[in-house]
């Protein structure tokens, strides 16, 4: 009778018991981006901002009583990694989500991954508007930076409405994140029924602009619109320089990298672009951010505080998602993020019904502004 009894306690309890064991198993979430290389500044700022973000979140209870284990891989902005990495955060690993994306090449090779096995993705840098615009019906890809059809809105009407410039010429790297900048840009421009006197491409790597510049200067261009990554910006800042060309240096938010400001140095100064995040405390939200980032990692000037800040949202938005559906299964957690039930505070905004099924994009027009690099830091360009 005795065994018989114990036998049954155990059979009863084991369901219990692997229940319990399941609880605290921690919550997988996948880290995707480029921490090495040229986009490396990018990479690093959002991982180190998702890092912080996680910890504050482990640190109060978790997600649903569990821990978040973040899953972090490199994908070296090259776009054939960027496939490897999805695969395996998605089939090895088992992530239930994953944040990231910084080069929208990346983003459009791997992001196929995901949709086809129901997890969601939270893109919280790459801003090429075919990231989302171009996902199927339900969509499990989400984005919490500005799209670059918001951003060259912004841009065509600084240059137009606001500076009043005719003859503009565009310089866009080889990459997607170039190229569908561009073609993004012409539309915006086209809307002014401003066509650019020139439009030019560079690949990533070069060090010499000469020519472009010199294609630019001599159609007589008013201004400057570039799409690129910092450090094949600075090369066209330092060569604008070297040819004597003074015009208005206008661009997508790479602008404000950190290998951009240093490698231009004072030839930076000026140059003006769309931001969702500027390096100011001008909230309690944003000082503590800002503060922790610089105490962590030992730093004054975040490398890209547009990716930190974004990255760091991004984990808030899914925790969120992740706590309103109570599980972690992907069609439930895209249902919530979807029709979030509160509002989540961030660091760059905060998020009332940030998304809906039919808009998959956080940043609307009212979030982002102009800023300006001044004296080796971006600061706002209404100041």
């Amino acid at each position: 009778m005795i065994n018989r009894r114990l036998f049954l306690s155990v059979l009863l309890a084991t369901p219990i018991a692997l229940d319990m064991a399941h609880a605290a198993d921690p919550i997988k979430i996948g880290l995707s981006g480029p921490f090495t290389g040229g986009s490396a500044a990018m990479g690093i700022s959002m991982r180190d901002g998702v890092r912080l973000a996680v910890n504050e979140i482990n640190a109060a209870g978790g997600i649903l009583g569990r821990s978040v284990q973040l899953v972090e891989r490199d994908d070296e902005a090259k776009n054939e990694m960027g496939v490897q990495v999805a695969q395996e955060l998605i089939n090895k690993e088992e992530v239930v989500a994953t944040l990231g994306f910084a080069n929208t090449g990346v983003a459009l090779a791997a992001l196929r991954f995901y949709q086809e096995a129901e997890i969601p993705v939270i893109i919280n840098v790459a801003t090429g508007t075919a990231v989302t615009a171009n996902a199927p019906s339900p969509s499990y890809i989400f984005r919490t930076s500005a799209s670059d059809s918001l951003q060259t809105q912004m841009i065509a009407k600084e240059v137009a409405e606001v500076r009043h410039f005719t003859k503009a010429a565009i310089f866009a790297d080889s990459t997607n994140y170039g190229q569908l900048g561009k073609e993004d840009m012409l539309k915006a421009l086209d809307k002014y029924g401003l066509k650019p006197v020139v439009v030019e491409k560079f690949n990533i790597g070069d060090t010499d602009m000469t020519a472009q510049i010199l294609h630019a200067k001599e159609a007589n261009a008013e201004v400057l619109i570039t799409f690129g990554i910092g450090p094949e910006l600075a090369q066209v800042a330092n060569g604008m320089n070297k040819l004597n060309w003074k015009v208005p240096f206008i661009g997508s938010w790479s602008l404000s990298m950190g290998s951009f400001i240093d490698a231009a140095g004072a030839n930076a100064n000026g140059a003006i672009m769309p931001q969702t995040f500027i390096q100011e405390s001008s909230t309690p939200k944003r000082k503590n951010f800002i503060e922790a980032y610089q105490k962590k990692y030992s730093v004054d000037r975040i490398p890209s505080p547009v990716s930190a800040a974004q990255g760091y949202d991004s984990v808030y938005l899914l925790a969120a998602a992740i706590e309103q559906a109570g599980e972690t299964d992907g069609p439930d957690v895209r249902k919530a993020l979807e029709s979030l039930n509160k509002k989540v505070e961030g660091v760059v905004t905060d998020y009332d019904k940030p998304f809906s099924a039919t808009d998959h994009e956080a940043i609307d027009a009212s979030v982002p502004l102009m800023g300006k690099v001044e004296n080796g830091r971006v600061v706002s360009a209404t100041q």
